[in-house]
């Protein structure tokens, strides 16, 4: 770490816009889903167990704020669903990543993309440089909208190395297409919120 900060070694970004499901689409906009990923070294790789992990979760939140409005800039669009992930080198824990993605990562990340009134849904694991990782979605302003449950596959070519973590931001412009299984609509939601 420089200061407060994470050294970012590189930041990967990817846009994936779906336009037709099964053949058929709905009346909505194609469904445009951003993933943005901060490479950054790891303070504790190779140091074994370490208790305190405060370092982490403090610097996170400047990454939460730049990758969070990268990936609302790239949506092009207001962010309907939103996740969050994270990959450890071989050479550190799963729980430093986990630190990176705490809630202070989160607000940050909120904050950046236009608020959100829902936890955000996070996924996290150990892997080598080019592992795959599947980030959830879900609809920013209530968990229980069914629709908007879906993924992002992300995958970086040379990331993590042994001595690096990935921190991902991911969003959406709409849940999935053709999505018909029930559930809470997002108008349902906003009904509910506004009670």
């Amino acid at each position: 770490m420089t200061g407060d900060a994470l050294t970012i070694r590189k930041v990967f970004s990817q846009i994936e816009e779906v336009r037709l499901a099964a053949g058929a689409h709905d009346d909505g906009p194609p469904l445009r889903k951003v993933a943005v990923c901060a490479v950054v070294t790891n303070p504790y790789a190779g140091q074994g167990y370490v208790q305190n992990l405060n370092a982490l979760v403090e610097a996170s939140q400047e990454i939460g704020t730049m990758i969070g409005a990268e990936a609302a800039r790239l949506l092009g669009a207001p962010v309907a669903s939103y996740g969050k992930g994270g990959l450890v080198g071989a050479a550190g824990e799963q729980e430093h990543v986990n630190a990176a993605l705490t809630s202070v990562f989160g607000n940050a990340f909120r904050d950046a993309i236009g608020g959100g009134e829902a936890w955000i849904t996070s996924v996290t694991k150990p892997g080598a440089p080019g592992v795959i990782i599947d980030v959830p979605l879900a609809y920013k302003d209530e968990i229980w909208v069914r629709s908007h449950y879906d993924a992002l596959e992300v995958r970086i070519p040379d990331a993590p190395l042994p001595d690096e973590l990935v921190i991902i931001a991911a969003v959406a412009n709409r849940g999935r297409l053709n999505a018909r299984v029930g559930g809470m609509s997002v108008d349902e939601s906003k009904a509910k919120g506004e009670q």
